[in-house]
């Protein structure tokens, strides 16, 4: 009897054992802190001023605004050309269930502004205060920390237009 009582033990505790190992595998694997980080590459402007409000990230691919999540981001007014020759800046993180990013989407201000020498000019962003600046990645998560640095390429996304000056997006991932 008492042979009896100490294998059911054994086997009790065994059983929990694996259960709590499996069960915590598991969660690891579905859980992600995602950073987002942003850099840029040099330009021939004194300051290019971007109005960071919002980083938000989709996990799917389908059509419609299902599967965004928005990211705890540090909202604020970037100058890009601080961030060139391998230096960049965490703009969001988030611990997220997915297993892979399809896109990335900036929520920009109206606070962007550009600075050639010594005039600053108002930087304007066709639609992007409303539907804000898209980067399409469609990249696998793979670990438990993982870091997409946003390579926001001034020097191809501005545009001298009418004697204003316009952002038009070069985004991509590094």
């Amino acid at each position: 009897m008492k042979t009896s009582l100490i294998f059911f033990s054994f086997i009790l505790l065994s059983g929990t054992i694996l259960l709590t190992a499996c069960s915590k595998s598991n969660d690891s694997k579905n859980s992600t802190t995602l950073h987002v980080r942003l850099t840029d590459g040099p330009a021939d402007y004194t300051e290019v001023n971007v109005d960071i409000k919002e980083v938000r990230v989709k996990f799917n691919d389908e059509l419609d605004d299902k599967g965004w999540q928005t990211l705890s981001t540090h909202a604020g007014i970037y100058n890009l050309l601080d961030y060139q020759n391998g230096k960049d800046t965490l703009l969001a993180t988030g611990t997220v269930n997915a297993n892979s990013v399809q896109q990335i989407r900036f929520i920009l201000g109206s606070d962007n502004t550009i600075k050639v020498g010594t005039k600053i000019y108002p930087l304007t962003i066709p639609s992007g205060s409303e539907s804000g600046l898209k980067l399409m990645i469609n990249k696998k998560l793979n670990q438990s920390l993982e870091s997409l640095v946003v390579d926001f390429d001034a020097l191809l996304s501005i545009k001298e237009e009418n004697g204003g000056y316009k952002l038009r997006p070069v985004l991509k991932l590094k």
